[in-house]
């Protein structure tokens, strides 16, 4: 069953890459949108979910917060250690491998998306329907994003493609493996910290501001509300 249920975060995933691949003409208004779904399903979804699955605290502060933090960091660090390797070489343009790292992340949370569609099922349908309608949903934004931020930083449209299509089938193949073993909750609710860190990162210090490098208009800060708002009702309805 859980498997049949990732084939739907799969179609979703396929759709969100298809619209961001439509709309290359509105870039910045696509980077907006982006930009505010990813802030939105860190704010609204991965944090609280982390914060819920990872309850102990480390030194006074909870281990998914100190987990989100390091990713913020890591994806900092990665960043800047490109960015020193480029002026090393004289390079201006941002590099193809940040957005193919950043999409291989997407990916692996797609991946744990899977994951916790079977996890969910295992505890039972009422609970795995739950969490697969949230995931299917919310995929429409990781296919969006993975396009997105792989294009972005130069990379051939066919790489985009490539990405988007193993973003689709993370799902499925994490749901599948979970007929093998049983994950803990407290592992899932780190992983969830962690990634929210890197993905704040990439909203906050590249997407965003990328979107209105060019076009800084109105339409595309309303874009970026929306795609929060999006996320927000998204959260509501699978809650």
């Amino acid at each position: 069953m859980a498997v049949f249920v990732a084939l739907g975060a799969f179609l979703m995933t396929l759709v969100g890459g298809w619209t961001a691949q439509r709309v290359t003409d509105r870039r910045h208004l696509v980077l907006g949108l982006a930009g505010g779904l990813m802030l939105g399903v860190v704010g609204l979804d991965l944090l609280p979910e982390a914060l819920e699955a990872a309850g102990d605290e480390v030194f006074g502060v909870p281990a998914a917060l100190l987990l989100f933090v390091g990713g913020f960091l890591l994806g900092h660090l990665v960043e800047r250690l490109l960015a020193v390797r480029r002026a090393a070489h004289g390079a201006d343009e941002r590099a193809p491998q940040v957005g193919l790292t950043a999409a291989a992340a997407m990916v692996g949370h797609s991946l744990m998306d899977g994951i916790a569609i079977g996890a969910a099922f295992q505890v039972g349908g009422g609970m795995g329907a739950a969490v697969a309608v949230a995931v299917i949903t919310h995929d429409f934004a990781d296919g969006f994003n993975t396009y997105t931020i792989t294009s972005l930083y130069g990379n051939e449209k066919r790489k985009a493609v490539a990405m988007l299509v193993a973003d689709a089938l993370a799902p499925m193949v994490g749901a599948a493996s979970t007929l093998l073993f049983t994950l803990p909750a407290e592992l899932l609710g780190s992983y969830l910290g962690f990634f929210g860190g890197v993905l704040l990162y990439l909203a906050a210090a590249e997407i965003l501001p990328e979107a209105h490098h060019d076009h800084p208009a109105r339409s595309t800060l309303l874009c970026t509300v929306a795609g929060v708002a999006f996320i927000w009702l998204v959260v509501g309805i699978a809650g």
